[in-house]
C-alpha cells in the first residue's frame, strides 16, 4: 500500500478531523475514500438502483410535449 504526505494548514486539518471522526473512520481512510469518490468512472450502486424509481415520472417527449422544435444543430 502506497503512502503519501500531505500538507494542509490547520483550518483544513481540523475539517479534515471533525468529517473523519464523524464518518467513523481514521484521517487515512475518510481521504482514501474521498479520492475513490472523487476519480470514480461510474455512478454508485445507490445512484444506478434509482433507475427507475418514478413510475410517474414524465418521459422525455411527455416533457417536451408542446414545446416548439428545437434549432438545428450543426453536424459534427
Amino acid at each position: 500500500m502506497a503512502q503519501v504526505t500531505l500538507y494542509l494548514d490547520e483550518q483544513t486539518e481540523e475539517q479534515m478531523k471533525a468529517a473523519a471522526r464523524t464518518a467513523g473512520v481514521s484521517n487515512s481512510r475518510w481521504v482514501a475514500d474521498l479520492i475513490r469518490e472523487r476519480t470514480a468512472s461510474e455512478w454508485p450502486e445507490s445512484v444506478r438502483r434509482l433507475a427507475g424509481a418514478w413510475a410517474d415520472f414524465p418521459t422525455a417527449e411527455e416533457l417536451r410535449e408542446g414545446l416548439p422544435d428545437d434549432v438545428p444543430r450543426k453536424p459534427l
